[in-house]
């Protein structure tokens, strides 16, 4: 199965801008000296993997429906409005905070919205036994909350014909190297660091939706 340079490059810009959140998890859970074992890896990949390919399946269904020049304006304002929200990252993370902070001790919900949404503005509140190393089944809520830029991603992506089996593949590579790098690096660094790349997935996100117009 060939690919074309432009469709390799483009596969690399979105899964790498999905990909950055997860090293910033993985960044924060290293500060706080947190273990992500390679089982709590996987299913954290796994689940971004398929949550993105059913997203983009999703889109490439519906596009059969409408133009190609419809397709590629919403594929465009979904990269578009997710990008910029993506730059402005510290903000919107501070408005969930404040709706939605944690005050005491959750237990694990797997369809709590509301904690899902905390856990997108606090990686590391995924640890809810303050065990210091993320299980499997907390990994799943983690897994959740990176998820949510791919499903929008994912669908203009498919709108757009992108290809599937490729982006889900360089997810699956990207979002794994992105934890394991994420987590070195914060372990290396002093506790009180704080690190926020998210606007570089915006950036990237923004500079993918021009190269789909």
């Amino acid at each position: 199965m060939g690919f074309s340079t432009a469709t390799i490059i483009q596969a690399f810009f979105l899964t790498l801008a999905l990909s950055i959140d997860a090293m910033v998890s993985g960044f924060a859970y290293g500060t706080r000296q947190i273990k992500i074992p390679a089982g709590s890896t996987i299913t954290i990949t796994m689940i971004c993997g398929l949550m993105l390919a059913a997203a983009m399946l999703s889109g490439n269904y519906l596009n059969q429906f409408i133009s190609e020049k419809v397709a590629a304006i919403i594929c465009f304002t979904i990269l578009l409005i997710l990008g910029i929200i993506k730059l402005f990252d510290t903000f919107f993370k501070t408005v969930i905070n404040k709706n939605n902070g944690i005050k005491k001790r959750i237990n694990f919900s797997l369809f709590n919205i509301r904690f899902i949404l905390n856990i997108y503005a606090n990686p590391e509140h995924a640890d809810t036994d303050y065990s210091h190393v993320l299980s499997p089944l907390e990994a799943v809520s983690l897994a959740l909350a990176l998820s949510l830029d791919g499903l929008a991603v994912g669908f203009g992506a498919g709108l757009k014909g992108m290809n599937i089996f490729l982006i889900t593949l360089l997810s699956l590579i990207t979002n794994a190297a992105a934890i394991l790098i994420g987590c070195q690096i914060g372990r290396t660094l002093a506790k009180k660091i704080h690190c926020n790349l998210s606007w570089i997935g915006g950036l990237l996100l923004i500079i993918l939706a021009f190269m789909k117009l």
